[in-house]
Parts: C-alpha cells; sequence; structure tokens
C-alpha cells in the first residue's frame, strides 16, 4: 500500500515520507491510500488518524 499526502490548499499529491519528515502539523494536511500499483484508491482523501485506521485494519486482515 502507498501512502500519500498533501496540503489542504495544494493539488498535488506526494509520496508521504513519515511523520518526523513532516513540516506542518498532520491536521494540516490530507492523506489517502491506494494499492501497491497506484490504480485503486482505498481510501479516499481524509485525515491522518482515519486513513491509518483503514490501513491497520487492511494490514490486520492480510495477515489473518
Amino acid at each position: 500500500m502507498v501512502l500519500q499526502y498533501k496540503l489542504k490548499s495544494e493539488t498535488r499529491w506526494k509520496k508521504y515520507p513519515g511523520k518526523a519528515k513532516l513540516k506542518l502539523s498532520v491536521s494540516k494536511y490530507d492523506f489517502r491510500l491506494l494499492n501497491e500499483a497506484k490504480t485503486k484508491v482505498l481510501v479516499d482523501k481524509a485525515s491522518y488518524t482515519k486513513v491509518m485506521k483503514r490501513f491497520r485494519q487492511i494490514e490486520f486482515f492480510k495477515r489473518r
């Protein structure tokens, strides 16, 4: 899965580098989750907590 982010005022999505490398707070950004091939959006534009919650759910059932 690929996690992408962008400032709420921007239009271009970027690859998520990690929480520590973000310049601003995560609340200032929009996040989304895609499959590895980047062909299917698993979680559309949402907050960091919502996207990470869904990410953990998918990982849990993938390893089950």
